[in-house]
């Protein structure tokens, strides 16, 4: 454990900095797919599938579009001025989200509050690339990826007591990210180059197009980063997907019976009715495993070549995601995350890890900002996939209309989803449950499950193949 005395303070520093924009940021975004979709009688905008895509799809791929140029300001101008604008953005961002409810509005405001996450990002992973060693590198990106964990465990917990009242999150939200300005005042600036004879944005940003064409003219670099792509696909499905997923097909009354039993503070705050468990709570237990076995998980990867602990990684987090879509039963689920959360936990702290690797030591940040090129592409074809393809394959909304149409039955116009919902069993004599059961065998909404096994194990077995002939020597 003596690897630990090993580390500078400005990396713990910046690794708390961490902690805490992700408890801000996943204290809403894991809520964000269902606030966009849900019911409007539980505080949700009813957007369609599609939509709720476009938003998170589209906006979060331009959060991790921007590092290219966010990661060369830093470089410039410094790496504290460039938090504390971020966290300005952010908290502001926070505050304003709740007052809007139209699609425009709300995908504008998610923009804005992109850009400050996108001043954020190359500067935290640059910031750990610079106070650490090759000795210390596996070990300090897998205390990172852990205090990421932590963050994102405690946002979900913590927001989800505010459901009722739906700005709460946001503002909760909002709090937690003013802790980072007095954590700044802790913060060194690492060492970064030293830009002269240059004042002018537009130089830097000239720079930074230049280096762009240098980068994309690296052809083995390049198509390193189409592959992991395929790997951001698969994995943002833990967002986009699974916890609308969860709150539509999957039965969480056994999983609410046992904490009613045994720990009734978890099923009175995390359940939206009784017998139910919020999806969110569900989705969150990604979080907790990596929390408890990250710093096992990079002891024993910390010897494995960064693409091999890689390829393992995008292996097993594909089988695990494939398998939280093909049941109804909650237990089930959660198997199926834990396997996830062992393939993520040996997989994705060392693609940062390798870029920062063969990152020149000079220009950290610009690299690492290109690092979060295939994360942008990853949401945006995540976006594709938990959007359009998911309203036609898996929706319940939308099959549920199908079935109406199908059964000829006459529902009353301006019912909430779930008004309409509870209207269409009722109807046709059966319970709210038993009309999901009866969905769940007719559609088959879990044969998205096929989608998203076939991305995640492209992106693995092309990453065998960089490894062993583009790789090569």
């Amino acid at each position: 454990m003596n690897i630990f005395g090993k580390f500078p303070r400005t990396f713990w520093v910046a690794n708390s900095i961490e902690l805490f924009e992700r408890w801000a940021w996943y204290g809403f975004f894991m809520l964000f797919a269902n606030y966009l979709t849900g019911s409007s009688d539980l505080g949700g905008l009813e957007f369609s599938q599609s939509q709720k895509g476009i938003i998170m799809g589209v906006g979060t791929g331009i959060l991790y579009f921007l590092p290219v140029l966010t990661g060369a300001i830093a470089d410039r101008y410094g790496y504290k001025k460039v938090l504390s604008f971020a966290f300005v953005i952010y908290a502001s961002a926070f505050v304003l989200f709740p007052l809007f409810s139209t699609f425009t509005a709300v995908f504008l405001i998610y923009l804005y509050l992109a850009v400050g996450a996108a001043l954020f990002k190359p500067v935290i992973s640059a910031t750990i690339a610079k106070t650490t060693t090759d000795d210390t590198a596996s070990i300090g990106f897998g205390i990172f990826y852990m205090m990421v964990n932590i963050g994102a465990f405690f946002g979900p917990m913590v927001t989800l007591l505010f459901k009722g009242t739906s700005h709460l999150i946001f503002y909760v939200s909002a709090g937690i990210i003013l802790i980072n300005f007095i954590l700044l005042l802790f913060y060194k600036e690492p060492a970064r180059e030293k830009v002269e004879g240059e004042s002018s944005l537009w130089k830097t940003f000239g720079n930074i197009f230049r280096n762009m064409g240098s980068i994309f003219g690296d052809f083995k670099f390049l198509l390193f980063l189409l592959i992991v792509a395929g790997f951001w696909t698969m994995y943002h499905q833990l967002f986009f997907t699974l916890p609308v997923f969860i709150a539509q097909w999957v039965d969480t009354g056994v999983l609410y019976y046992f904490f009613e039993e045994y720990v009734p503070f978890i099923s009175a705050n995390y359940s939206p009715a009784p017998g139910v468990m919020d999806a969110e709570f569900v989705t969150n237990f990604d979080a907790m495993y990596i929390i408890l076995f990250q710093i096992i998980v990079s002891s024993i990867v910390m010897r494995m070549k960064p693409l091999k602990s890689m390829m393992s990684g995008f292996l097993v987090c594909t089988l695990g995601m494939s398998l939280t879509l093909v049941s109804q039963n909650v237990l089930f689920t959660l198997v199926a995350i834990l396997i996830f959360a062992f393939g993520e936990m040996a997989g994705s702290p060392k693609i940062t890890e390798y870029i920062g690797r063969i990152a020149p030591l000079d220009k950290k940040a610009l690299y690492m900002g290109y690092s979060f090129i295939p994360v942008f592409i990853g949401n945006i074809l995540a976006g594709l996939i938990s959007g359009f393809v998911y309203q036609r394959m898996s929706d319940k909304v939308t099959i549920t209309e199908d079935f109406v149409a199908e059964r000829g039955l006459q529902i009353p116009e301006g019912l909430s989803t779930n008004a309409y919902f509870e209207e269409a069993a009722r109807q046709v004599s059966l319970t709210p449950g038993e009309l999901t059961n009866l969905l769940w065998d007719t559609y088959n909404p879990s044969a998205l499950w096929i989608v998203l096994f076939a991305i995640g194990l492209f992106a693995a077995v092309a990453l065998f193949f960089y490894d062993r002939v583009i790789n090569k020597g």
